[in-house]
């Protein structure tokens, strides 16, 4: 590894309170954008500096891994995935100053995030933020088997990165404002993917084999559920001063599923397997379904799922599941990025 870049990378983490400079974040991407250059050195220089004891440092750290993970080569990820472990800060914490045991709390589900980040890289070998999205894109073409398998990897991730769950008044320094800022970043995208993947799921719901509809039931519950801490983050990030033309609108839109499929019509010949998927997908909603309250204990509301995108479609705005040109395609359209 170049001394230049043993340099940037010692100067990114410093413990200065502040975010890792933008001209050391610059020069590391170059060394790892360079043919045949080595990321394992470099990945050993920012490991150690995690078992710093001072939040800044430690912070500032994580922040730079995951700035190459996002903006470097496909090579840094793929190093740190192939690690038998990663990050172990689930006891971090820095007693030294009033604000690191604040801190100290972002940084133990930062490091989570990462770990999961890199970990999902592992089980399906790419990162799902930067893969083709629209009707041809990854998550739209993938047949049934893998769709299920990396739809739960995604809700894993997903799950890691709203856990971070930080509020407005606790984003009080540029440094856990920088990790918010590249946690949102992988939000639009992550959640890009993980619609794209439940619209292809909704599609085939009607050829699976019974344990496969079981399993997507389950899929797209949770998905419902995530959709309403999604809008919690992006309030945050208007609260905090990201320039809302970056943030998506999300049109709420109140979509009772089995409605639709309990309006088909049998008296046309349709197939007793289509019936009993649909009686099975009717079951489950009435499951979790408070009839007093319009939503279940766990937080789902009214069977509600959002139209997305910037710039939402106006043939779209105010449609039902089954007033749409796909009854299958209950987002709509595919999440758009500003």
């Amino acid at each position: 590894m170049g001394s230049s870049a043993s340099k940037a990378a010692l100067r990114a983490t410093t413990d200065e309170p502040s975010e890792p400079g933008p001209k050391h974040l610059a020069d590391l991407i170059q060394y790892i954008n360079g043919t045949n250059r080595s990321v394992k050195h470099l990945a050993d220089i920012l490991s150690e500096k995690t078992r710093s004891s001072s939040w800044v440092v430690v912070f500032k750290a994580l922040i730079t891994v995951h700035h190459l993970m996002v903006h470097g080569n496909e090579r840094f990820i793929q190093h740190l995935a192939s690690r038998n472990s990663l990050f172990t800060l689930y006891n971090f914490l820095d007693k030294s100053v009033i604000e690191g045991y604040t801190m100290s709390t972002f940084i133990r589900r930062y490091s989570r995030y990462l770990n999961e980040k890199s970990l999902a890289y592992r089980l399906i070998a790419y990162d799902i933020t930067k893969t083709k999205r629209g009707t041809d894109g990854v998550m739209r073409t993938m047949n049934t088997k893998e769709l299920l398998d990396t739809l739960a990897v995604i809700q894993t991730q997903f799950d890691a990165l709203l856990y971070f769950n930080a509020n407005p008044d606790e984003i009080t320094n540029g440094i856990i404002h920088a990790a918010f800022m590249l946690l949102f970043k992988d939000l639009l995208r992550l959640f890009a993917a993980y619609n794209e993947g439940i619209l292809n799921l909704l599609g085939k719901y009607f050829d699976m084999r019974k344990n496969q509809c079981k399993e997507s039931l389950g899929i797209y519950i949770r998905f419902l559920e995530r959709t309403t801490k999604l809008a919690q983050f992006l309030k945050v990030a208007e609260q905090v001063g990201i320039d809302q033309n970056d943030i998506p609108y999300l049109n709420q839109c109140l979509t009772v599923v089995w409605q639709t499929c309990l309006g088909w019509d049998w008296r046309n010949g349709e197939k007793s397997v289509k019936r009993e998927r649909v009686m099975m997908w009717g079951e489950e909603i009435e499951r979790i379904w408070d009839p007093e309250h319009g939503a279940s204990s766990s937080g789902l509301r009214a069977v509600q799922t959002y139209v997305s995108g910037p710039h939402p479609s106006s043939e779209l705005q105010g449609h039902k599941l089954g007033d749409l040109p796909d009854g299958s395609a209950l987002l709509g359209t595919s999440f758009a990025l500003a």
